[in-house]
C-alpha cells in the first residue's frame, strides 16, 4: 500500500536519530564525517539522501541503508505524483 505523504528521510533522520541522541548537528556531521551544511540541507529537506549518506548512517547509527533508501524514493515518488498532470507525453500504441 502507497503512503499518500511520506516522510523526507531527512526529516526521520532529525527527529528519531539525531535529536534523541541529543546530537547537534554540527557533532553529528562530525561522527557521519560529512560538512555541517550538508546534514543540515538533509535534516531539513532540502536535499536527498543520498546512497553514500545513507551508509554512512548505517554504520553510525545501526540503520538499515536500504530501509532509508526506500524512504527516500517513496518520497520521490510522492513528490513526482503532484505533478503528474503536468508532465505530458503521448501514448504509444504498438502497429501490428
Amino acid at each position: 500500500m502507497r503512503m499518500f505523504k511520506p516522510p523526507h528521510p531527512g526529516v526521520f533522520l532529525r527527529e528519531e536519530v539525531v535529536s534523541p541522541h541529543k546530537l547537534s548537528v554540527t557533532e553529528a556531521a562530525r561522527i557521519l564525517g560529512v560538512t555541517r551544511p550538508a546534514l543540515s540541507k538533509l535534516l531539513n529537506a532540502r536535499a536527498s539522501l543520498s546512497p553514500e549518506m545513507a551508509l554512512r548512517f548505517e554504520k553510525a547509527f545501526d540503520l538499515k541503508m536500504d530501509t532509508l533508501l526506500r524512504m527516500q524514493t517513496s518520497y520521490d515518488i510522492a513528490q513526482v505524483r503532484k505533478t503528474a498532470n503536468k508532465i505530458k507525453v503521448q501514448r504509444y500504441e504498438a502497429t501490428a
